[in-house]
């Protein structure tokens, strides 16, 4: 089976606006990544409730055949967890989402819309951020070609 996505230049705008997001907790953001998934796949926006944890802190999000999102808040995700880090709620999020776009043999298409979405995102990020760094020149010195040379020349 085949899984239609959104481009990667589109997966990587909604991961940015997730990070940004889970660092302010601006709703606007939330709603503009949420939009731009809904928008590709020509569905309406889904209603979300916030909560501090879901499951005694067991479950970090819920999906109900109602089409209602229930997910932990990132300010709440932070604090008491054991795995509490960015990457990992913005896989919940798409997990959730997947939940609302696929209703059935609704888990593993779930799973495989998450990774699917997560796909090729951090890569891009990671060359981002190496970008943004100056560049630093490294000298090599005695690598395997010049020592070969020294020893057919001698």
């Amino acid at each position: 089976m085949r899984m239609m996505l959104p481009t990667q230049r589109e997966r990587q705008s909604v991961d940015r606006a997730l990070q940004r997001f889970f660092s302010t907790h601006r709703l606007a953001d939330f709603r503009h990544a949420i939009g731009m998934t809904c928008r590709f796949y020509n569905v309406k926006l889904p209603t979300v409730e916030w909560y501090e944890y879901l499951d005694w802190g067991k479950g970090a999000g819920r999906t109900w055949d109602n089409g209602i999102i229930q997910l932990v808040h990132p300010e709440n995700w932070k604090k008491g967890r054991k795995y509490n880090t960015m990457k990992q709620w913005i896989h919940t999020v798409h997990h959730e989402m997947g939940h609302y776009l696929f209703w059935t043999d609704a888990e593993r298409k779930a799973d495989l819309f998450a990774a699917g979405m997560m796909q090729g995102v951090a890569a891009a990020s990671a060359l981002r951020a190496r970008a943004s760094k100056p560049a630093t020149r490294v000298r090599l010195t005695g690598t395997r070609r010049s020592v070969a040379r020294r020893r057919s020349a001698g």
